[in-house]
């Protein structure tokens, strides 16, 4: 079930890909489905939901406080996959879970898989999961249909980038910039090669995230891939209740042709 949600809603044709991340339990778990629906709205093709934890590597400052301020709410991984098991119905767009791999062990890995597939999950992400240690949990999850979704960043070598292209499922995540998340001003010139040599090395949609926050990046960014992914600018735009900011952001996106 879960792939195809993915597999379905990256098909159509002329659209470039937008996929928003938003912090699970950040304004209290209550506002996960409205913001989810109103993304839809608002034409993400899927939303990425980040599980608050309190070491979370990757991240900026941004969403390191949704995180904070996701966990003084008393946010937990349970509560989250809950969340989305009462709302799944009402939302048609794929739900992608973005979490860091010790949530899901002190969870229980076959208890993740199975609550996830429940739930209505369509995808997974673990940033901190190499590749040497998927099988941990990749093959639980892809006979569940919830693919795991790879990340190559731009240290990746070739042998691999191709490798990890290989297993890919779903979409793969290329990560814009060495380091965090969070707003840039700027991008790498080598940007362009990095995305030309993942687009080749992947028979499924790439999509570009970390750093990407104004509708110029969303529009440049697009030529060079299948769509992008949007983290630390929802979340803040979504902490100032700025939602015509969100919906002009995703405008932009959404108005770039494939």
């Amino acid at each position: 079930m879960g792939m195809n949600r993915i597999e379905n809603s990256f098909k159509t044709p002329g659209k470039k890909a937008f996929v928003p991340y938003i912090m699970a339990g950040d304004g209290g778990l209550d506002a996960l489905k409205e913001r989810i629906l109103f993304l839809e709205r608002n034409g993400a093709t899927a939303v990425e939901i980040g599980i608050p934890f309190s070491d979370p590597v990757a991240d900026g400052p941004t969403i390191q406080r949704a995180g904070i301020r996701a966990l003084q709410e008393g946010t937990t991984l349970t509560g989250v996959l809950d969340a989305i098991r009462a709302s799944r119905k009402e939302i048609s767009i794929p739900l992608i879970v973005m979490t860091y791999l010790n949530p899901v062990l002190a969870y229980g890995v076959d208890r993740f898989v199975a609550d996830s597939t429940s739930a209505g999950v369509d995808g997974c992400i673990i940033p901190d999961l190499p590749m040497e240690e998927e099988d941990i949990i990749a093959a639980k999850l892809e006979q569940d249909s919830i693919p795991l979704i790879r990340l190559v960043t731009p240290t990746s070598p070739q042998s691999r980038l191709d490798q990890i292209a290989a297993n890919g499922k779903g979409y793969l995540y290329a990560v814009t910039v060495t380091g965090i998340t969070g707003a840039r001003t700027q991008f790498d010139g080598g940007l362009g090669e990095f995305l030309g040599k993942v687009k080749k090395a992947s028979s499924i949609p790439v999509l570009a995230g970390f750093g990407i926050s104004t509708s110029e990046q969303v529009k440049e960014v697009n030529q060079l891939c299948d769509g992008v992914i949007v983290g630390s600018k929802i979340v803040d735009l979504f902490e100032n209740n700025d939602l015509e900011g969100i919906a002009a952001l995703m405008q932009a996106a959404v108005s770039v042709e494939a």
